[in-house]
């Protein structure tokens, strides 16, 4: 049992680690005032981007930057919509997710010739980093350890950050006062329009490391579907989480753990219970956050309000 009990902890942290980063991509828009839907679109263009990067360097830590890089970019288009042109955010956010899925489509049968899925390919970031080797000989912990990859390391990291800009720093004080009351915030001199911007670009960079953490971290390709809603799930993480960045990871760690269940049900003996039931747990537990069942969720006061200055 011990065994089995370290083996789904190790596998909670490798499921949920896409959904830590996309999930502090979404805690840094929303606490500045913008709703990116977009997440689940940006994660297929990071995925998509980190693989063909690979058919032209050997390095997968630049694949991995280029994938960041191409999930900035994508954000700059949401933001160019939803801040610049005040477009709707949710129908801004929709469209480029469609736009995503279905350019990635066509370049993979561009360069690949074939639909579906593009070559493997080899990278070192499926598992253990070599300068950390020494906790796999940690006695019965040590498999645990053996099990993760880099970019569960980033996404602690990651965490932890993102925690400390919120609430440590000047930046993030503006970044929470423009998302509450962005008139307020203009006033005292705070540029609401850049602010929101450098939230939605943190966010692309965010969710585009989180594509690569599929496609590189894990299966060494790009697959279509392989995304499959975890940009949406990422964003109830953040609502489970009440938009804050250690909120966010427990929840994509818990959100983990029942993919993780769900993965072991028949060595817990539990494969008497229906695995669509289980696949249902963290949409339960996010339905319940929002109806305050589990403490009231309340969202930044100008989320999703485009902000016109000089407007009253």
């Amino acid at each position: 049992m011990l065994v089995i009990f370290i083996a789904i902890i190790a596998s909670a942290l490798r499921l949920a680690t896409p959904l830590i980063f996309a999930a502090l991509g979404s805690v840094f828009t929303e606490r500045s005032g913008v709703v990116n839907i977009a997440l689940e679109g940006i994660m297929i263009m990071g995925a998509f981007f980190a693989i063909l990067a690979m058919e032209f360097v050997s390095n997968p830590w630049i694949a991995v930057l280029v994938a960041m890089i191409v999930g900035a970019i994508t954000a700059l288009l949401l933001g160019f919509l939803a801040i610049n042109l005040k477009a709707n955010q949710v129908v801004a956010g929709t469209a480029i997710n469609i736009l995503a899925g279905s350019l990635t489509a066509f370049l993979l049968e561009m360069v690949w010739h074939r639909s579906g899925q593009t070559d493997t390919v080899a990278n070192a970031l499926t598992k253990n980093p070599e300068t950390l080797a020494f906790l796999e000989k940690i006695p019965v912990l040590g498999s645990l350890f053996s099990g993760l990859t880099p970019f569960v390391y980033l996404a602690i990291i990651f965490s932890g950050v993102s925690y400390y800009v919120m609430y440590k720093t000047p930046f993030g004080l503006r970044i929470r006062a423009v998302g509450e009351h962005p008139r307020a915030a203009d006033t005292v001199g705070v540029n609401v329009y850049r602010v929101r911007h450098i939230c939605v670009l943190i966010s692309g960079a965010l969710a585009g490391l989180a594509g690569a953490s599929l496609s590189l971290g894990t299966v060494n390709m790009f697959r279509e579907g392989m995304v499959s809603g975890k940009g949406f799930i990422a964003i109830a993480a953040a609502i489970f989480g009440k938009w804050h960045p250690l909120g966010a990871f427990a929840a994509c760690l818990f959100f983990g753990l029942t993919e993780a269940i769900q993965i072991q049900a028949a060595s817990l003996g539990l494969g008497w219970i229906p695995s669509e039931f289980l696949q249902m747990l963290p949409y339960i537990a996010t339905v319940l956050a929002l109806a305050g069942l589990v403490g009231r969720a309340v969202a930044p006061a100008a989320s999703g309000e485009p902000y016109e200055k000089g407007h009253r």
